[in-house]
């Protein structure tokens, strides 16, 4: 029976997004084609008339993670994106959680496409926070920096508590001091 274009289309998004949550928690080398078209219901044979690597799907399924991302921060405050960033809830949700603090490590030893997807992800992300700015606006570069700030010291702690054992006393205390640090800071960072 010959597929229709539209569900070539939607049997291509379900990899794509079964992609994403998988490589999130176990890492790109961690998940290999096999497994990955098991687990959205094909047969690995079929991978190829998707993708033409596994590298373009990384750098698709990057972009489908931090699109979530970016989607539920899109118009957050501040303040509260750190503090949802930097919960417990968000450490543990591995799979579903971002992208950016999941892979960034791995991305960095990746194909310049999947790089480059992480990079327009930032820059997306960025923006969703409130971090773009009229060409016009004289506090437009210390406003990103300190955006930049935010954002790479948010990831870095949940990093650093994900590699610490679930139960381990540090974990939270890594995402309660860090939390803590990033709010103090934006007492005097002016909205835009």
């Amino acid at each position: 029976m010959k597929v229709t274009k539209a569900q070539a289309q939607a049997n291509r998004a379900r990899i794509v997004e079964t992609a994403s949550t998988l490589f999130r928690e176990r890492g790109y080398d961690g998940v290999g084609v096999a497994d990955l078209m098991a687990a959205a219901g094909f047969t690995h044979g079929g991978f190829y008339k998707h993708f033409g690597s596994k590298g373009d799907l990384m750098a698709e399924a990057a972009a489908c993670g931090i699109a979530q991302t970016v989607a539920l921060s899109e118009g957050a405050d501040l303040a509260r994106f750190v503090r949802v960033y930097l919960s417990r809830e968000h450490r543990d949700a591995r799979a579903t959680g971002c992208t950016l603090a999941a892979l960034s490590g791995d991305a960095a030893r990746q194909p310049e496409a999947v790089r480059a997807t992480f990079a327009a992800g930032i820059e997306n992300l960025l923006a969703a926070l409130g971090a773009a700015t009229a060409p016009d606006d004289a506090g437009a570069t210390e406003r990103r920096a300190r955006y930049l700030d935010v954002l790479a010291h948010a990831v870095g702690a949940l990093v650093m508590s994900r590699a610490c054992p679930d139960d381990a006393p540090l974990a939270d205390e890594i995402l309660q001091v860090c939390s803590d640090s990033i709010l103090a800071s934006l007492q005097d960072l002016a909205t835009p």
